[in-house]
């Protein structure tokens, strides 16, 4: 039986590729990301299949960030799909302006904090502010919290740490950078197990390559599931 903690990431090019995935993982898997770079593959009527067909639940990982009039309006449109959750960066303003576009809807708006794909050495390239990751995604996610954002995207070893702060009572943290004990890290740089992640306080836990590039993703899916039901 699937496990809603789990959403697998379809980042594969194409919805057909999507849904041939989908389809394998059958009831293994009850929630789905699908993210930008299927947008221009038929990420959005994937997303609609998935969700009025099959009974899934779905994260459109967007990422938005532009100036509010802008993330407003686009987040109202895709707040029509009856979709679950809803990526946009971090910053404040982008935040209400996209709970103001998901009004009246049940789409959770959830911030990006800092990409689990990067490292101090990113943040200065970036001229980001002098610390430690760890301090200012804490520091991020509390202030996307103060503006409104139903949760927050923080890699695994940033969860105890945001679970701890008090505008994070009653609020959705969703980690990438998961990885099963074994699997290769890819692009990701702070990672934990599935469990780790979970038990540090997480919802919910994003994997995508250990699963659709495995030889059996339906038997790599299946064992997060069990990983998560021993917790």
């Amino acid at each position: 039986m699937s496990d809603d903690r789990l959403i697998v990431a379809l980042d594969v090019p194409n919805a057909l590729q999507g849904l041939q995935l989908a389809e394998k993982l059958g009831d293994t898997t009850a929630f789905y990301k699908i993210g930008l770079g299927m947008l221009t593959g038929g990420g959005l009527a994937l997303a609609n299949e998935l969700k009025q067909e099959h009974g899934k639940r779905i994260f459109l990982d967007m990422k938005l960030f532009d100036i509010g009039a802008t993330v407003e309006n686009a987040v109202r449109g895709l707040a029509q799909f009856d979709l679950d959750f809803l990526t946009v960066h971090g910053d404040p303003y982008v935040v209400k302006a996209a709970k103001e576009g998901a009004s009246g809807k049940d789409l959770k708006i959830l911030a990006v904090t800092i990409l689990t794909s990067l490292d101090r050495n990113d943040l200065d390239g970036a001229l980001i502010k002098d610390g430690e990751i760890r301090d200012l995604v804490q520091e991020r996610a509390g202030r996307a919290f103060d503006a409104g954002a139903d949760g927050v995207i923080a890699s695994p070893q940033e969860a105890a740490l945001i679970r701890a702060l008090p505008e994070a009572n009653g609020k959705l943290i969703v980690t990438p950078g998961v990885r099963p004990a074994g699997a290769a890290l890819g692009d990701q740089k702070r990672v934990a197990t599935p469990a780790n992640a979970i038990s540090d306080g997480a919802d919910h836990i994003v994997v995508g390559r250990p699963i659709w590039q495995a030889e059996d993703p339906r038997a790599a899916a299946q064992s997060i599931v069990d990983e998560l039901a021993a917790l």
